[in-house]
């Protein structure tokens, strides 16, 4: 027997519990492994609290790093004492050991040790689509970033950095905004006290910026619009404020002929090859030492629901992981 962190009816971190769960050999085209860390995210919170539902009972985390104990029928590019990571996966992570589909994991390097790993592998991939596929960033260009000093944001920010960007990021304190330069920010604004839409125009002389990266979600999502250039795109890729209000597509036009999108990692990881791809990008900028991943808080994995409600809380930075 082994031991997961499972929730059997939607609601706040008390709803979380330790049990005891049974696990089988793996089937055609999966992999057993045994977790060592967790990565925890935003997204974890949604699924707990019923606000992207999922089939309950249900585990939870779709983020971690461990060893493959075994492999089943079909599965060629793993085996046994194999070092893996994934970021696109079933939820299940707050686990001892799982089963999971084999064309999820993703070999690590020897340079990258399993914390990082578990803490960078969503995130990092999340970063990699944002800033590569939904809108590729280029040299010379100015982007704003909301949540800076999130996980995403420090990864995100340190990336488009390299990549020659200006980045604006927008963070809740000062604290964090020492923490959002220290990553690749060249301009940060605290939110609770200015309005970013002012700001951002004055940084950028009135030109305002071609793209926003915006996982806030209901608080920012309009102003979002304002700060950008005519043709400019919304890349809305969390809600952590809570859901958007239902759009009049007409502010669009209103505004500069804006493109707004959605976009998930499930959907631009869904093809195998193009998560190797991904992760083979992430991997470079980080054994490169452009982007520098810090794992700013940790908690043992049956604490969960303390880790849940710090997160909430806004009292963690970077990244956090659960350890096994």
């Amino acid at each position: 027997m082994t031991h997961a962190i499972r929730f059997h009816k939607a609601g706040g971190p008390e709803v979380l519990v330790w049990e005891e769960v049974k696990l089988g050999k793996p089937g055609p085209g999966e992999a057993r492994i045994r977790h060592t860390a967790v990565g925890l995210n935003f997204v974890d919170i949604y699924n707990r609290s019923g606000l992207y539902p999922v089939q309950l009972p249900s585990g939870l985390g779709g983020e971690g790093a461990g060893v493959v104990e075994e492999v089943g029928a079909g599965v060629t590019d793993l085996k046994p004492g194999d070092r893996v990571a994934y970021g696109s996966a079933p939820v299940g992570a707050y686990a001892e050991a799982r089963l999971i589909p084999a064309d999820r994991l993703i070999k690590l390097p020897d340079s990258i040790d399993d914390k990082t790993a578990a803490a960078m592998m969503l995130k990092g991939l999340t970063a990699q689509y944002l800033i590569r596929q939904t809108y590729r960033v280029k040299a010379g260009e100015t982007i704003l970033l909301h949540a800076a000093a999130g996980g995403v944001g420090l990864i995100l920010g340190q990336w488009a950095k390299h990549l020659g960007a200006t980045v604006i990021g927008t963070v809740g304190s000062d604290e964090k905004a020492k923490l959002a330069k220290a990553h690749g920010c060249a301009h940060t604004i605290v939110y609770t006290r200015e309005d970013f839409v002012k700001r951002v125009d004055e940084i950028t002389g009135g030109k305002k910026v071609p793209v926003v990266y915006d996982s806030v979600g209901k608080d920012t999502f309009l102003k979002s619009l304002d700060c950008l250039a005519p043709l400019g795109l919304l890349a809305l890729f969390g809600q952590s404020s809570g859901s958007v209000d239902p759009l009049n597509l007409g502010l669009l036009a209103q505004k500069g002929s804006l493109y707004v999108t959605r976009p998930t990692l499930n959907t631009y990881g869904a093809k195998r090859e193009n998560l190797v791809t991904m992760a083979k990008e992430l991997f470079e900028v980080v054994q490169s030492g452009a982007v520098k991943i810090e794992v700013n808080q940790t908690y043992p994995l049956k604490d969960a629901a303390k880790a849940h409600a710090d997160l909430a809380a806004r009292k963690t930075t970077g990244s956090t992981v659960l350890l096994v």
